[in-house]
């Protein structure tokens, strides 16, 4: 596959909204602050996961085994504004590379019309029984295509 001129571009580039095809909502939560009265930056990697949980059981399960897993094995994150509660977030998810058993996403937390942060996650797909990495099926590459962004 080709590198697209989105794969290799900074990470704060994913601060912009309209890219998105996939989004979650999540509501923040009083013990999601810190000692500064703002959410910790803690809680980010666990709305990231909840982002890349839309798209790979909204869009993506169906076209692997079920036994299948996907795995975290590299996360970048940019921290660009605060949060505060009460409140929600949405956090959009985009497909930036696809390689043989690996997916690396392009994330955004949106809080009140800002960018809190972007960032950057590699996924990779394992065999249910050998738990090793497992080539993605035609159908799986097919779809995430679509998801580019």
């Amino acid at each position: 596959m080709t590198v697209t001129e989105h794969e290799t571009e900074p990470l704060r580039a994913l601060a912009e909204r309209a890219r998105y095809k996939v989004w979650s909502r999540d509501v923040l939560r009083l013990s999601d602050l810190d000692h500064q009265r703002h959410v910790n930056n803690a809680v980010h990697p666990e709305l990231f996961t909840n982002g890349r949980y839309a798209l790979i059981h909204g869009r993506l399960r169906e076209f692997v085994d079920p036994t299948d897993a996907f795995a975290l094995v590299k996360i970048t994150i940019d921290y660009m504004n605060e949060m505060h509660y009460p409140g929600e977030v949405d956090v959009g998810t985009l497909v930036r590379r696809i390689g043989k058993s690996s997916v690396t996403y392009g994330q955004a937390i949106f809080n009140n019309g800002k960018c809190a942060a972007v960032a950057e996650a590699v996924m990779v797909m394992l065999d249910g029984k050998t738990r090793r990495p497992k080539s993605l099926p035609v159908a799986a590459l097919a779809e995430l295509e679509k998801l580019r962004g």
